[in-house]
């Protein structure tokens, strides 16, 4: 079986990226988010969008179910 040249760089790049951090996912976004803060990058956050409001019938119910 081949193994296709793409997946094997990115199994490779999981590899060198988890190792240090004994594959600790908590561990590994904690150690990003230290070197963005010392990267010197502008660091952009939005508030949460408001839930959107679906639409009701005219009348105001819920339409029947035909069985």
């Amino acid at each position: 079986m081949t193994t296709d040249n793409v997946i094997a760089q990115i199994r490779q790049a999981r590899e060198e990226l988890g190792r240090p951090f004994n594959y600790d996912l908590r561990a590994m976004v904690e150690d990003a988010r230290k070197r963005q803060t010392v990267g010197g990058r502008k660091v952009v956050s939005f508030p949460p969008r408001p839930p959107r409001k679906r639409p009701t019938s005219v009348s105001g119910s819920v339409p029947a179910v035909a069985s």
